[in-house]
């Protein structure tokens, strides 16, 4: 192993674990959404707020996207970098077609 380099066992380490933190986050937010929309469905005296709350999860991914993802690339770990950005930026590509009426 070359001094300086990152072990490819210890990147796919930290993915997974990283990859089971985002699939938890990424279903608590889409868990609010649901319960949003829920709890609309029985106030038509005020506009809904289930797609708000998507819009608002749409950027907490996608922020979280760029930091954790761009942060392990400078970091010259790859691995980490790609599967961060992969799992993030799907949660937020799928909680804004929610947001735009596609669920």
């Amino acid at each position: 192993m070359e001094q300086g380099r990152p072990s490819t066992g210890r990147q796919a380490g930290i993915s997974v674990v990283l990859l089971v933190v985002d699939l938890t986050v990424i279903g608590w937010l889409v868990f609010r959404y649901g319960m949003t929309g829920w709890a609309d469905s029985y106030d038509d005296s005020n506009p809904p707020e289930a797609p708000h709350e998507a819009v608002r999860a749409t950027w907490l991914l996608f922020g979280a996207a760029i930091v954790t993802g761009g942060g392990f690339h400078l970091l010259r770990r790859r691995t980490c970098g790609t599967v961060q950005l992969l799992v993030l930026g799907s949660g937020a590509a799928l909680l804004a077609s929610l947001a735009a009426g596609g669920g």
